[in-house]
């Protein structure tokens, strides 16, 4: 009964058995990136609240090449459970690269950005992430308000999707690596769980709420071991991979080195993000999957329930975790295309 909700929380959980030693300096600030900066952007430190006034952390990227003309822009954040000097950084360079000012973010509660407690997730707050990103990105004398878009990476291509159904100042939305952790959590992989096991999950939370209130404090839920025993299913191998090794590790990103709350998935049991997916319509939606992604599903599933314009890529010979920050296998000319022709 318990496996559920373990399964919801630990895919995106982990801690680095040492530290990463590899540096970057930016504006100053000894930072460690898990990609390199092209030469071609500027990176900058920025901070904007969101309407529930929690501080947000972000880098905003920018072309070298006509930083004083007004761009074009993109909002950037995922994967669920990292932070910004992960993947979403590496895809804001790889588009401010190609010519858009770019704003990768740390979501509430996570990496530098604010909030209390730290290391929770809320479907409606995390939506509402992305629309303050794009009210900052608006405002910026450089930077066009009729020509945003967003981009969800893993959990946060949900959130991109709902982001962009209720907020029409969204131009353009693409995912990657698309999951839709509401459905993960309540219904399971695959949709496998029971209505008698999502209620003993359901009964469990609850336990635990008391637990919490009882102390005083919440409570965190399990991390991986520090080693994998061989047996784990392929992509929390592959999560491995990315997240607990010099590729992908961050000290702030929560499935490199921490956990979420242990009641984190109760705002995700009953509120399914992707309910008002066809009001996204007729701004184009682009979604891109692995094709050996365990995760392809929930995109395929949600090109499916999305209206025209909307355009879905599979990557062949791609798992889940390639598309974090595999430069040769991510679609960046794709995606180029796509805001080049849906922001002008």
């Amino acid at each position: 009964m318990k496996k559920i909700l373990i399964v919801a929380v630990i895919l995106f959980s982990g801690q680095m058995m040492a530290q990463i030693k590899n540096k970057t300096t930016v504006n100053n600030i000894s930072e460690h990136y898990t990609f390199k900066m092209s030469e071609k952007v500027t990176r900058q430190k920025v901070s904007f609240k969101n309407r529930y006034g929690i501080l947000l952390s972000g880098d905003l990227y920018l072309p070298k090449e006509n930083e004083n003309g007004k761009f074009s822009a993109i909002a950037i954040s995922g994967p669920f459970g990292a932070v910004k000097e992960q993947s979403s950084g590496l895809y804001a360079n790889q588009m401010a690269e190609r010519g858009f000012a770019v704003l990768a973010f740390d979501p509430s509660y996570t990496g530098e950005s604010g909030g209390e407690p730290r290391d929770l997730a809320s479907p409606e707050i995390n939506t509402e992430d992305f629309s303050a990103a794009v009210d900052f990105l608006g405002i910026q004398k450089n930077i066009d308000r009729n020509k945003i878009g967003i981009i969800g990476i893993c959990g946060f291509g949900g959130f991109a999707l709902n982001a962009a159904a209720i907020d029409k100042r969204v131009k353009a939305v693409a995912t990657s690596t698309m999951y839709d952790m509401t459905r993960v959590m309540s219904k399971g992989y695959n949709d496998v769980v029971t209505l008698e096991q999502r209620t003993k999950t359901l009964e469990h939370l609850g336990e635990q709420r008391w637990k919490d209130a009882e102390a005083g404090t919440f409570a965190y839920g399990p991390k991986l071991n520090a080693d994998l025993k061989g047996d784990e299913p392929q992509f929390l191998k592959e999560y491995f991979d990315y997240y607990r090794t010099p590729r992908g590790y961050h000290e702030r990103s929560i499935n490199s080195n921490g956990s979420w709350t242990a009641t984190t998935p109760l705002s995700f049991m009953n509120m399914p993000i992707l309910t008002y997916i066809k009001e996204i319509s007729p701004r184009p939606i682009l979604i891109i999957a692995g094709e050996k992604a365990h995760s392809r599903y929930f995109s395929e599933d949600a090109f499916k329930m999305a209206s025209e314009p909307k355009e879905l890529v599979i990557v062949p010979n791609a798992v889940h975790v390639d598309l974090y920050d595999q430069v040769d296998k991510i679609p960046f000319d794709k995606l180029n295309a796509f805001f080049k022709e849906n922001l002008k």
